[in-house]
């Protein structure tokens, strides 16, 4: 059994190492891990209720701005979001406290949503302006409808950047391939890619612009709270 130590020297085990995760970062965890064993029992009732539609939807629920946040279409899905929390939200809320980390992971997450959503507006209103003299027009924008977003995919990246700005020289490394950087970098390429393949890539089930609102809003907001000097105020 893998053996850790807190603060004051005691020897912890499995369980010590779990109960040593800040509140915020283990609760979101706990959350999304119970709402996807729920998604698993009844995907039908859990995609259609608190995935996020487009507002025209008939699927549509003020609700699910928030609750697409705690949602994940997969094991891999929730794995990697989960993980990249973990490793890297445990530093962020360490350093500017939960409250602060409870106020910026919902921001992100929200910002996120926010960018999407306003991006699906600029599909739907080219397809209705075309739907009178195209048939595939308008069969875009029921597909667009129907088509659920879900995932914490736009908060990691959130916290991603966050992580990037306070410690920007730490050196990170790739699993696959094997590649070490700075975060800055690995953070900037990574809007990059994002940015690239929301604008040109095609339709491939992930949300990039969501993504890019993460890292817009979780960028914006450790600016104001750096330039306010609130951000290491508890």
């Amino acid at each position: 059994m893998a053996y850790y130590y807190d603060n004051n020297g005691y020897g912890r085990g499995f369980g010590g190492f779990f109960g040593s995760i800040p509140p915020v970062t283990k609760n979101i965890i706990l959350i999304n891990i119970l709402v996807f064993v729920a998604t698993l029992i009844n995907q039908n009732f859990m995609v259609g209720t608190f995935a996020l539609f487009y507002p025209a939807s008939p699927y549509f629920h003020f609700w699910q701005v928030v609750t697409h946040m705690f949602m994940h279409g997969g094991f891999w899905h929730i794995f990697f979001n989960m993980y990249t929390l973990l490793i890297f939200g445990m530093v962020l809320e360490r350093t500017i406290g939960s409250k602060k980390f409870l106020i910026f992971y919902f921001v992100t997450g929200l910002g996120a949503a926010a960018m999407h959503l306003g991006v699906e507006y600029i599909k739907a209103q080219s397809y209705l302006a075309a739907a009178s003299s195209s048939v595939a027009a308008m069969t875009s924008y029921h597909n667009l409808l129907l088509t659920p977003t879900l995932g914490a995919s736009g908060a990691i990246y959130g916290v991603l950047i966050g992580y990037a700005m306070l410690f920007p020289n730490s050196v990170l490394t790739l699993l696959f391939p094997p590649i070490s950087l700075k975060a800055k970098w690995f953070v900037l390429i990574f809007a990059v890619i994002e940015l690239g393949t929301g604008v040109f890539g095609t339709s491939d089930g992930i949300a990039h612009f969501a993504h890019l609102g993460g890292m817009l809003f979780g960028y914006l907001l450790i600016l104001y709270w750096k330039k306010t000097g609130k951000l290491f105020m508890y």
